[in-house]
């Protein structure tokens, strides 16, 4: 069997990973929350060693990704060539999306291109479950990775994580949670604001936006210490 190399086209991939079927570790990945229609059942260790033998190529990727098997697009989002996705090309990603996996895979690359800050606000007004997740798990790679980016332009994103704390569908929920324990965590400057809309949520008379908030905010006293949390609030 020849082995993966850069120069291996998306049909030689897609050949080697169905190769690689375990019905074992498709019927685990349902116990997850995964989408396994398309599903062939390797692991993600699996799916890193792939991408490093094949390399980036954005021409590939979008081929793999085209083929709408889940390990072929796991595998587009590890070597794509972030630079050079568009935003229509973003936007037909994200269309496809239907699985939490797939899309915190993906956001990733979309911060990467540097086209989160147009993808960020329309993706939270996206009424698609795993497009408006998308928004929040941009927001969360934003904080956690753009260490160079001010910090006013993280802290941007409170308003539109406010706005949708309320949303119930469990895979929003989450990703707003998320992003908002990401912001508060990102650094001192970032806490106080964070933490802010976190017990504004902890308050609601909404059970999701209560859920939100209070996960939060346990988190914050969890890194930063509870008698620090309750030292700020004194002198507010």
């Amino acid at each position: 069997m020849t082995a993966l190399s850069p120069t291996s086209g998306a049909a030689a991939v897609i050949a080697r990973l169905q190769t690689l079927r375990n019905e074992e570790n498709i019927a685990g990945m349902g116990r997850f929350g995964i989408v396994t229609d398309t599903a062939i059942g390797i692991s993600t260790d699996q799916m890193r060693r792939i991408a490093r033998a094949i390399g980036r190529d954005h021409a590939r990727a979008r081929e793999l990704w085209n083929s709408g098997i889940r390990e072929a697009r796991l595998l587009a989002a590890f070597t794509a060539e972030p630079r050079q996705l568009t935003l229509e090309e973003a936007r037909a990603w994200a269309a496809d999306f239907n699985s939490w996996e797939i899309v915190d895979s993906v956001s990733d690359v979309f911060v990467a291109s540097g086209q989160w800050p147009v993808l960020i606000p329309e993706f939270a007004a996206d009424e698609r479950e795993f497009v408006r997740r998308a928004a929040f798990s941009m927001m969360a790679w934003a904080a956690v990775h753009l260490k160079k980016e001010p910090d006013e332009h993280i802290l941007a994103f409170l308003p539109l994580i406010e706005r949708h704390a309320a949303d119930p569908r469990n895979f929003v929920r989450k990703a707003v949670n998320w992003a908002l324990r990401q912001i508060g965590k990102r650094n001192a400057a970032c806490l106080d604001p964070a933490r802010a809309v976190a017990e504004r949520l902890a308050a609601s008379a909404d059970r999701t936006e209560r859920w939100v908030g209070k996960d939060a905010c346990r988190e914050f006293d969890k890194k930063f210490g509870v008698k620090a949390a309750r030292d700020r609030s004194d002198k507010a």
